[in-house]
């Protein structure tokens, strides 16, 4: 095979393949380049040795298996080349074309693009059936997935060729349709931007939305974090253009706040400085998290109504000790879904309206409080009060959740707080992918497991929450913003009204 750019992706799909067993042709256009990528691969593949992931006899074959050449017509033989250079359509473009004239009539082509369209790639091809997007994520000897991009031109034996080829080399395969974004970084969105809403809105900073996604959501990290290690002109960037791609769709809108952060050259870790300061010596800040209160555990607990996905928080109280009585509510009534505490606060998941809300339709101070990925092992829960509430309310919540183990971060009362819109907007976006014929639904939730590190994919997050809970999370929250970005789509209206898991 042959591999055609030296850059962190060239060497790291050239290592991957190198250790498979193929010999592989690093291409590059300046001999300078070649000798570049060859050290780079060459120490990445004997670190491995120092680190006893490799022996050294291994090692030194695979090595042997490698050749580099400023000279396209060396790939004459390649039964595979990969383009791996940078993201501008004319330049692929032409070195694609020129690689069709040089390889064999049975070669397989593919493009490691991450942003452009497979179908305009494919489009300058004479024989574009045997073209496909092979999109490895960064470092790709590290990670898993592999977006196996097919345009409306792949056959289907490219197709099946690549995910073979794939599995071989120890990835994970997903098949993508060639849309925007593919399925990570189209689905990905809304972790990103719900955060950056968040900052917008001046509901909780920066290192509170990380500790709440984390401790809370059971995200690996939170994503201002991430958005500080990816950069955020590269963050935007693809956010630019999965909105453009889809016509400005108000659910991909970028952020002025990231905007900002662009524009003054914050641009994260490789900057120095971004969310947060990276400088030598910089401490990161803390979360807001409440101090101790000192409250005797409540003799009982009411729960009116359903818990619905805050049902797992019984359970976590009766191991505590404290008792749960639950008493019938009305569906529609105010008091359904209702925790009610000795004192009468009343205590309620977020379900996409504020707290003030439920206090006027309850007459009842109202804490409300966030989704957790699992109410027993959780760390970290964040509440929103109702204004006028009572400290006592406060504080009556608060300690609570400490004496269930928690931390917790009291935020502005913005509808859906911070972990259940995320995901919800996350199950939507999926749901509407799947519609739309991106991928499968197991396809997506492969892809956002292993390509984003998520603790669930978001199709099996919405099934364990329950399609008509998030449908409903959604509604309350377009009805509040009434600007678009919210709205629920109509696979996810259709998949509320279905029992059972969701088809492939």
């Amino acid at each position: 095979m042959a591999v055609v750019g030296a850059g962190a992706m060239g060497t790291g799909i050239s290592q991957v393949a190198l250790l498979a067993g193929h010999r592989v042709l690093l291409l590059t256009r300046r001999a300078e380049s070649s000798r570049r990528g060859r050290e780079e691969i060459e120490s990445r593949i004997l670190r491995l040795v120092d680190k006893g992931r490799l022996e050294k006899e291994e090692a030194l074959a695979a090595l042997d298996r490698l050749t580099t050449s400023e000279e396209l017509p060396e790939a004459a033989s390649a039964g595979l080349v990969i383009e791996s250079v940078h993201e501008d359509m004319a330049a692929k473009s032409a070195l694609l074309a020129d690689i069709e004239k040089h390889v064999g009539e049975e070669a397989v082509i593919a493009t490691n693009t991450s942003s452009l369209s497979v179908t305009a790639l494919a489009a300058g091809l004479e024989n574009p059936a045997r073209f496909a997007g092979l999109h490895f994520f960064n470092p790709a000897p590290l990670m898993a997935l592999v977006e196996v991009v097919s345009a409306p031109s792949t056959a289907e034996r490219t197709t099946r060729f690549l995910r073979r080829t794939a599995e071989r080399w120890g990835k994970t395969p997903v098949l993508s349709a060639d849309l925007p974004g593919f399925i990570v970084n189209r689905v990905a969105r809304p972790f990103y931007g719900e955060a950056l809403r968040t900052r917008e809105q001046r509901a909780a900073s920066p290192a509170t939305i990380d500790a709440v996604l984390t401790g809370s959501g059971g995200f690996a990290m939170g994503p201002c974090a991430l958005m500080d290690l990816i950069g955020h002109d590269v963050n935007e960037a693809v956010t630019r253009g999965v909105w453009s791609a889809f016509h400005h769709d108000a659910r991909f809108a970028p952020s002025l706040v990231q905007r900002k952060l662009v524009e003054a050259g914050y641009l994260g870790r490789k900057a120095g400085r971004g969310f947060y300061d990276h400088g030598p010596g910089a401490a990161r800040p803390a979360p807001d998290t409440r101090a101790p209160v000192s409250v005797p555990p409540p003799r009982l607990v009411r729960l009116h109504g359903d818990a619905g996905p805050a049902g797992g928080l019984v359970d976590v109280l009766v191991a505590a000790g404290i008792p749960v009585e639950r008493v019938a509510a009305d569906a529609g009534s105010a008091l359904d879904g209702m925790f009610e505490l000795p004192d009468g606060t009343l205590l309620r998941l977020t379900d996409g309206r504020t707290a003030d809300r439920h206090a006027r339709r309850t007459e009842r101070p109202v804490v409300l409080f966030d989704l957790s990925l699992d109410f027993a092992t959780s760390s970290r829960t964040a509440l929103a009060v109702s204004g006028g509430a009572p400290d006592a309310s406060r504080d009556a919540a608060v300690g609570l959740f400490q004496l269930l183990g928690k931390d917790v971060s009291t935020v502005d009362d913005i509808p859906g707080l911070l972990v259940f819109r995320t995901v919800a907007m996350l199950v939507n976006i999926a749901l509407d992918a799947v519609a739309d014929g991106l991928a499968s639904a197991p396809d997506i939730d492969t892809a956002m497991r292993l390509g984003t590190n998520y603790p669930l994919g978001p199709v099996a997050w919405g099934e364990r929450i329950g399609l008509p809970s998030v449908l409903a999370l959604l509604e309350n929250l377009d009805d509040e913003h009434r600007d678009g970005h919210y709205r629920p789509s109509p696979a996810l209206r259709r998949g509320a009204l279905r029992t059972g898991p969701l088809a492939a």
